[in-house]
Parts: structure tokens; sequence; C-alpha cells
């Protein structure tokens, strides 16, 4: 995005440096054990660089608001990420994770959060937002300032930014449940936050831990719905994206990949809807462009570089990408084979 240009969407929150060394075989990690591994590929992680890096692939002007420590891993990460809107906290150390994805197996994380622990609402500056349309906010959990006193610093964020006219979306993530922000009540800091949240996209693992489990996704959305959310997109893995608003109940299942990596896929494909619905896209093909673009993330070992332009994304889906099977049990759902969607029992158009 040019400096003197306005953006169209904004994401903010946890960033960091993946360090992700890269596996030519399924691997067991044992305690005393060498395991000859790949090259490491260098790359910016976290919710700010995954959603919003693929939002600017995708052709949507994004800038990019999240804050690195003066260090080497930050030189790094604002090279990579660009340095417009990135805070540099002096004497701070930028956070940084290693990604550890074999093939076929899904990946784990070793995560030092760094200056992300010191990020607060007020590093997000109405100018900063000035003639965007939509803010998206990642990765609370590994956020020390917004999950404390019941996440008030989440909230006073988002109903500023909702006061000022923009959409407003946020994701989640898991954290060791050990941990400080493991023990947080997010029950009722997601019933403080969501009145104030548009387009709420964490993953059912996330929000499963967060709330408590049901036997299928749509009591889980039913409950955020009634919490204040606008909308709920549950991601599934493997088994594609979920949807739930007042009237509609929709599931996208995946695109068939070799899969590579799974590094950013959640992120990829929440930039995916993003894209599609700042473009006024219909719900089914917000959807399809979600799990394509996530898709296309899992081509690659990083999360990012793997993104298309959204014209060739386009030609992709016209060349009648071959979805995954996905057979579901929950009573009430039909397969539209048109649209190649689940259609849900809750889906009143």
């Amino acid at each position: 995005m040019n400096a003197r240009s306005l953006p169209t969407a904004v994401v903010a929150g946890h960033i960091c440096l993946d360090i992700i060394p890269t596996f030519d075989r399924p691997v067991a990690i044992e305690p005393g054990k060498l395991c000859k591994i790949g090259p490491a590929v260098l790359s910016t992680g976290g919710a700010v660089s995954n959603t919003g890096l693929a939002l600017q692939r995708l052709g949507i002007p994004t800038r990019l608001i999240g804050k690195v420590g003066d260090d080497i891993f930050g030189r790094a990460i604002r090279e990579i990420a660009g340095a417009d809107g990135m805070i540099v906290a002096r004497g701070e150390t930028s956070s940084y994770t290693v990604v550890i994805s074999p093939p076929g197996v899904d990946r784990a994380f070793l995560h030092c959060p760094g200056a992300n622990d010191t990020f607060r609402a007020a590093d997000v500056t109405d100018a900063a937002l000035r003639g965007a349309k939509l803010f998206h906010f990642g990765y609370p959990p590994l956020m020390r300032r917004f999950y404390l006193e019941g996440g008030r610093e989440l909230e006073s964020l988002f109903r500023r930014v909702k006061r000022l006219g923009l959409t407003t979306s946020l994701d989640m993530v898991m954290v060791d449940p050990n941990s400080e922000a493991g023990r947080v009540n997010w029950a009722a800091l997601l019933r403080r936050v969501l009145p104030q949240v548009d387009l709420f996209l964490p993953s059912l693992d996330e929000i499963e831990w967060m709330i408590g489990r049901e036997t299928k996704p749509g009591a889980l959305a039913e409950r955020l719905l009634d919490w204040g959310a606008g909308l709920v997109g549950l991601k599934l893995g493997d088994r594609g994206l979920y949807v739930r608003t007042a009237r509609r109940e929709l599931l996208a299942p995946c695109f068939e990949v070799k899969v590579a990596g799974t590094t950013g896929a959640g992120d990829c494909a929440i930039a995916g809807f993003l894209a599609a619905w700042l473009r006024g896209l219909s719900l089914e093909e917000t959807l399809t462009t979600a799990v394509a673009v996530g898709a296309c993330c899992c081509e690659v070992p990083d999360a990012t570089s793997g993104v298309p332009t959204w014209t060739a994304l386009r030609r992709r889906l016209a060349r009648g990408w071959r979805r995954r099977v996905t057979r579901l049990s929950w009573p009430g759902w039909q397969w539209d084979a048109a649209q190649q969607l689940w259609i849900g029992p809750n889906n009143k158009p």
C-alpha cells in the first residue's frame, strides 16, 4: 500500500517472527533424539502478518498495526511485513514462534509473546483507521493487556472502532491452559466484547476451549450470536468453514490440495472471507473464497506465499477445483451440489 493512500482494511494485533524448520518426511520428536531436518523458513507470523499480508495479496489495500522490539527479530519482522504501521518498543523483545509442522501432522508451536504483551488499545489510533471500511483484530489471548481485567481494553478498542463506522472482525488463538491467559474466564470476556463484533471468526477448537463443548457447532454459534456477535464463522480444520447468522447457516467443505504445511491456514481463510466480504460477494461465495484461500496456503510450508492474486484465485475456482469429501450426520442438513455447500436447517435467506 502506498504510504499516502488510505486503507480499505486495517489488521491489528499479534505479530511475530516464525521460524519454520522444513521436513521431507514425517518425524517422531522424542527427548534425547536428534532429528535431521531441512533449512529453516523465516517469515512473519501472527494475525497481523498472516491475515494482513494475505489480504494485500488478494488486492485489498490493508494497513498492518503491530508492535515489535528494537532487536534483530524486530528488524526482520519490519523488513518482511513492512515498517509502516509497526510500533517499535525500545528495549523490548520481539515476539517469535518456532513452528513444528511435519507433513501429515498438525502443527505445534513454541512461542514467546514479547512486545505483544505491552500492545494496548491506544496503539490503534483514529488516524490509522481513517478511510478504512473494516477492522480486524487477531489473537488477544496472546496479548496480555487485552485479556486482563475481563477484556476491558479489548472492549474499549472495539467500541471505539465500531463508533467510527467500521465493520469489526475478531479472531482468537489457542494458548497453554496452564498459563495466565489459560485461566481467564473467556466466556465472560466474550459476553463483554461480542456486542461490538460484527464478524467473529475463531476455530471450533478455540471456542470449545473458551466456552465449552457442544455436540454440534451450531449450538456454540447460537450462544455466540446471543452474546452479541453479528456473524459467527467457525473454522473446522480439514472439515471446512461453518458460518451462522440470525438467518443463515452454511458449511463450506475444503478444497483438495497436496498439503505442504498448515501454518497460517486459518488466518488466510479469514483473509479470503474478508476480501470477498469487502467486495460484496454473496455469503455462499464468501465461504467458498475463504476455504479456497486456506487451501492455497496449505500448498507451501509458510503462511502466506501460497496466497494467489484475486484474479488467479477466481480463475482456479472457475476451472472446477475439486472439494474434499465431507459427510455430515447432523439432522436437517442438505448438500447443495450447484454451490458445493452444505445448507443448515437454520438457513432462511
